[in-house]
């Protein structure tokens, strides 16, 4: 395998050398898997990137203090059905009661264990079922593909997929391999979006540059993708590094450190596309490119504008190139353009149309147009003739589908 190349095939958190997975039903919810656990047998260098919103649930807050004070992990308890937010200084002792739980079923120190939980906000983990749920969970481990599938399954909540990616590559002389598996569909806004993200990794690499690529990957990844405008309490990513593929150690940028970097890159672009491919009643993945804008950070300004605008979903999920409502949320997005200079085309499987040129109407057909935007994945592709940055953000059109979801979720 050439050192600056990567390869994805069928897998997950379980693909990396050294990683274990179980997933069960602790009865948490009302019917199906709920319960996950992910485990190295070695303690891993890890790394993490966490919600901005100022309400930060227990588990967000637990896991920020173990990878601040050890920058080191072996296992992640995660349950889904319940947020364990907004639950106060309990809420922060059922972290603790959990990870004591699983240091006892694990035999690890319990400040190695991270927490993660999604679902409902405002309401208390239920400790029995927590408890004994880890105890199983501990029994079942296994490194095999069904267990990180059944790991996967479990941490969704109005999922209608499993997200799971895993790639490989070559790193001095010997093969990395990367794996993942997220959940998200609704609640997924930029500054990390609504979502949990658990990534697993052979790779030899230290602490310190493990976080400074998850934190770049993030950046291009995660915080790209936008379902509905909310920011989540539990939004968490973790990376865990076993080093038992054997290659040297990654202690300082070079050609190394690229091959991992432009792999986990990868590799999370992949997961949030699949996440913003699914948001609630989605039909549609909506890809959202900015091209030849003067610099980085306005044209990431200008695709999360567009890609979160919810008039523009709303054309989107109608196949309506309604092009003025794109113009009109790249021009409240903060980012400065030219509107004479925007050519504006949209893009699918089924081809390619321009919308725009010099910022006003080419006269396209309707029809084709119409035709383009009913694919399952639709490209809004903006040029700005004013530069050479790019960015991307990806988002989903918005259907009635959502509105039942979001108004039933507690019931």
């Amino acid at each position: 395998m050439s050192e600056n190349t990567y390869t994805f095939f069928e897998g997950g958190v379980t693909s990396p050398a050294g990683f274990y997975a179980a997933g069960i039903a602790a009865g948490i919810k009302k019917e199906g898997l709920d319960m996950a656990l992910l485990y190295s047998k070695v303690p891993c260098a890890l790394a993490g990137t966490f919600t901005t919103n100022l309400v930060k649930a227990a588990p967000v807050k637990w896991d920020m203090r173990i990878l601040k004070e050890q920058g080191k992990a072996q296992a992640v308890v995660i349950n889904s059905g319940i947020a364990n937010a907004a639950t106060g200084a309990e809420g922060m002792a059922r972290c603790e009661l959990t990870a004591q739980a699983a240091s006892k079923a694990l035999g690890i120190d319990k400040d190695f264990v991270l927490t993660a939980s999604t679902g409902v906000i405002g309401a208390q983990l239920p400790m029995d079922k927590i408890c004994e749920g880890t105890a199983a969970l501990a029994e079942a481990l296994k490194d095999d593909r069904e267990s990180a599938v059944l790991a996967a399954s479990a941490i969704m909540t109005t999922d209608t997929i499993r997200k799971e990616a895993a790639v490989s590559f070559g790193c001095g002389g010997k093969t990395v391999t990367i794996g993942g598996m997220s959940k998200g569909s609704g609640m997924i806004h930029p500054n990390m979006c609504t979502m949990l993200a658990f990534i697993t990794t052979d790779a030899a690499i230290s602490q310190p540059l493990l976080q400074k690529a998850l934190s770049e990957c993030v950046g291009e990844s995660f915080n790209m993708i936008t379902v509905d405008g909310d920011t989540s309490t539990n939004d968490t990513c973790l990376v865990m590094a076993s080093g038992l593929a054997g290659n040297a150690p990654i202690e300082s940028e070079g050609e190394d450190y690229e091959a991992f970097l432009g792999a986990l890159k990868a590799l999370t672009i992949r997961l949030a596309k699949k996440m913003a491919g699914d948001g609630e009643g989605a039909t549609a993945l909506f890809e959202v490119i900015v091209e030849s804008a003067a610099d980085k950070e306005s044209a990431a300004k200008m695709a999360r504008s567009v890609a979160g605008s919810n008039l523009v979903k709303t054309a989107i999920a109608g196949h309506d190139a309604n092009w003025g409502r794109i113009l009109c949320a790249m021009g409240y997005s903060g980012a400065f353009f030219e509107e004479e200079k925007v050519d504006l085309y949209f893009e699918s499987a089924s081809g390619k149309i321009q919308i725009t040129k010099g910022g006003v109407s080419t006269g396209y057909s309707e029809e084709e147009a119409t035709k383009i935007l009913s694919d399952p994945e639709v490209t809004a592709r903006i040029v700005l003739g004013m530069g050479e940055a790019s960015a991307t953000a990806w988002g989903c059109d918005l259907t009635h589908e959502y509105i039942s979801i979001n108004a039933d979720y507690r019931s």
